[in-house]
This record gives C-alpha cells, sequence and structure tokens, in this order.
C-alpha cells in the first residue's frame, strides 16, 4: 500500500503532557555525548539563568517521538515500519527545554512527495509548555519504502 497522499493537512490531537526530569535529561545529555556542566549540574545551568538543567537540543526528539507514533499507527497511512528510514531531522526552538517543563507534542504532516517507489513524508511537531507556549518545532522527514513485492 502506497503511502496515502491525504495525510498532507492531517493535524494529529496533542500528546499527554510530558514532564521533563532532571535525570532524563541527564541520561539524554550522556547519551549523545553533550559534556556541557549545564546538561548535568543544576548549578551550572542556574549561572546562566535557567531554573535546571537544560536539555541538549536533540531532547526534543523525545516529545516528537510520541507524536510520530501517531502517524505511525494511523490505519489508512499506508506508512509499515519496517519500511521506514528517518531521513531528515530539524528543530527550530523559541527556547530551551529545561528540566521541569511539562511539554505537549501536536503533529502536522506537511508534505509528500514521491521519489520512485517511495515516499518523503515530512511532518512538523509544534511542541509546547504547559502555558501553551511554543518551544520547538521538530521538523522530521521519513523515508518510506515500497517494501516486498
Amino acid at each position: 500500500m502506497p503511502v496515502n497522499p491525504e495525510l498532507v493537512g492531517r493535524v494529529f490531537p496533542p500528546t499527554a503532557p510530558y514532564l521533563v526530569g532532571r535525570e532524563k535529561v541527564r541520561e539524554f545529555a550522556r547519551a549523545v555525548f553533550a559534556d556541557d556542566p549545564q546538561h548535568v549540574d543544576p548549578a551550572a545551568a542556574e549561572a546562566l539563568g535557567y531554573a535546571d538543567v537544560v536539555a541538549p537540543p536533540t531532547f526534543a526528539m523525545v516529545i516528537q517521538d510520541q507524536t510520530l507514533q501517531q502517524l505511525l499507527a494511523e490505519p489508512d497511512s499506508g506508512i509499515v515500519l519496517q519500511n521506514v528510514l528517518h531521513a531528515e531531522q530539524r528543530f527550530r526552538y523559541t527556547r530551551p527545554i529545561v528540566a521541569g517543563d511539562e511539554l505537549t507534542g501536536t503533529l502536522s504532516v506537511t508534505g509528500i512527495r514521491a521519489i520512485g517507489g517511495n515516499a518523503m513524508v515530512t511532518s512538523e511537531a509544534e511542541i509546547t509548555d504547559a502555558a501553551g507556549a511554543h518551544v520547538v518545532t521538530a521538523t522530521s522527514v521519513l523515508l518510506v519504502g515500497e517494501g516486498e513485492k
């Protein structure tokens, strides 16, 4: 089943709020080799004007993943996980993610482009804080292959 072109423009419901924990930020920082003290030491983050440790920029993927799971679960999407390759990722920040933030993501499918028998599916996850203020837009491009014939 090819990717459903009617996905373009589809907006998914907001995800459940995700409370950013200090230890999760520290774990993520270690995993991605982000060794700046602001990512692990509350005092270093506070010295920079933040309330708690600051997540590395790619931490937004934790919340974006919840939105992408909604897309992958759509029965009419035509997207089969085993045929998906994460091709591109971008982030546009209003402010950094900090431990203590409660974040929600809302996914929109913004484009589908056919390339041979494959499809490039572009989506944007608008990630906001508990007050509804924009924190980051995470843009993802998935390469969806045809699979076996």
